[in-house]
């Protein structure tokens, strides 16, 4: 299975879905499923440090969350064999009620503009759970916070529920919860990824929120529902 998966990750690349093992994820760090809780850039001890840049080297050229991205606003795939998955979701933020319908809302244009791009993808096997993120289009020098949620996005920011948490606790903990702060670079792209021991649960995890500060709270500035595990794995 691993002589193959790479071939299908290239494919991942080029189609926008594809399957993957033992393969970098699209932030470009090196980390594999089965480190605790990590985000961002590779720091020391095998854990990330959240809020490392991103550069101009996005699927799609030029830093863009991949060329699906630009139109229509949203494009995404699931596929999965040989107990992995993977999965790709990029989009283009606009306001709810928006003449084009989106499934990446922004709740506040200044912090997120409307036309900010976004791209997720999660790859899934039984060593446990990758998790990246892409965007374009934000402020420039500045930090995020980005966390993945119970609930697609809707209208109101409170739709996407709470934190997704592996087990249920009272409090926000990145090794608990996936955790992907973030800080523009200044062409205002930014990038965060985050590695679990574990696997989500059936429809427990259906969006992303971008936070207007890091750490474990904030006001909801932005909104991208994600199919994690829609292919039918827990």
């Amino acid at each position: 299975m691993l002589a193959g998966a790479a071939a299908l990750l290239t494919l991942a690349y080029g189609a926008g879905v594809g399957v993957a093992a033992q393969e970098p994820a699209p932030g470009g760090g090196h980390d594999t499923p089965g480190a605790h809780g990590a985000q961002g850039g590779q720091g020391a001890g095998g854990h990330a440090v959240p809020g490392t840049p991103v550069g101009h080297d996005a699927p799609g050229g030029h830093g863009e969350p991949g060329a699906s991205a630009v139109e229509p606003s949203r494009a995404d795939g699931v596929a999965g064999a040989g107990g992995a998955s993977w999965t790709r979701a990029a989009g283009v933020f606009s306001p709810p009620g928006s003449f084009v319908p989106s499934d990446a809302l922004t709740y506040d244009t200044r912090l997120v503009p409307a036309g900010a791009r976004i791209e997720v993808t999660g790859f899934t096997d039984p060593s446990g759970t990758r998790v990246g993120a892409r965007l374009r289009g934000l402020v420039p020098g500045r930090a995020y916070g980005m966390h993945v949620h119970t609930s697609p996005c809707g209208a109101d920011p409170a739709a996407a529920g709470p934190h997704y948490q592996h087990r249920p606790s009272p409090t926000a903990d990145p090794v608990n919860e996936v955790w992907l702060d973030f800080r523009t670079d200044e062409e205002g792209d930014g990038r965060a990824e985050a590695v679990h021991d574990w696997n989500f649960r059936e429809g427990g995890a259906r969006s992303v929120i971008i936070h207007d500060r890091q750490g474990g709270a904030g006001e909801r500035a932005a909104c991208f529902t994600v199919p994690f595990g829609s292919d039918g794995r827990g």
